[in-house]
């Protein structure tokens, strides 16, 4: 089989059989790609192979193409990418790995390589895991510009007491004759998330209440895109957490 060289970003796993998963990825050389990974449960040593496919952890690999599309493809070497120091350990950063991963995994089902939404998704990663401070706005500032990458962001400028039309994708100054729209307090907050800097995320002042008012409003706005994301199970342990 053909091998190739690539990195990627764990989205899902599955256990198949007694020592086997297959492994679900964001990939920056094929977009999302499924790998059956064998002896992760193996007792002959190689149990540790498990610790490595958590939810957005970043991976470099050498695959191997399958002969046909029918089969999945497999790891000839697969490694961390760099260790994280933060998101194993902190409830908070946890939370919202699992919550990203299980998004992407539900929204990206694209088989080709996307270049910009692998970078702002593996650059995500990162700024989580290196964070000290806005942490709990991380989640919020994740959808909004990932609905940027993937191609609904907003059609125009913000101006102050404007609405945001889903529909139309554009900021308003009057209140949509319908029910698809974001509220001014939440677009305004998503043209904050738009515009900030990821390290300037705690000078954003949300309140538990606002946070999640912009969590509904921001899955509104992808649900109205994406169907998909209704299946989302992990937001409800988002809310408990923020």
């Amino acid at each position: 089989m053909k091998s190739y060289k690539g990195r990627g970003v764990v989205l899902h796993t599955l256990k198949y059989g007694d020592s086997s998963m297959v492994a679900y990825l964001m990939t920056d050389v094929g977009g999302r790609r499924s790998f059956m990974v064998q002896g992760v449960r193996s007792s002959r040593g190689r149990g540790s192979k498990l610790a490595l496919f958590q939810p957005m952890f970043p991976l470099e690999f050498e695959g191997l193409e399958p002969a046909s599309a029918q089969q999945m493809h497999r790891f000839r070497e697969v490694r961390a990418a760099w260790a994280l120091q933060s998101v194993p350990f902190d409830i908070r950063k946890s939370t919202m790995a699992l919550f990203m991963a299980e998004t992407l995994y539900r929204l990206v089902r694209e088989s080709e390589a996307n270049e910009a939404l692998f970078d702002f998704v593996w650059g995500s990663v990162a700024a989580l895991d290196s964070m000290e401070e806005g942490v709990a706005n991380f989640h919020l500032w994740f959808l909004a510009n990932l609905c940027r990458l993937m191609g609904f962001s907003p059609g125009n400028a913000y101006a102050a007491g404007d609405w945001f039309d889903i529909r139309e994708g554009l900021y308003t100054p009057r209140c949509p004759a319908h029910t698809s729209y974001l509220p001014q307090e939440e677009a305004r907050t998503l043209n904050d998330m738009l515009e900030c800097d990821v390290r300037f995320l705690a000078e954003i002042g949300l309140n538990r209440t606002q946070r999640t008012a912009f969590l509904d409003a921001m899955l509104s706005y992808l649900g109205y895109h994406l169907d998909a994301v209704a299946a989302v199970q992990s937001v409800r342990i988002l809310r408990e957490v923020f």
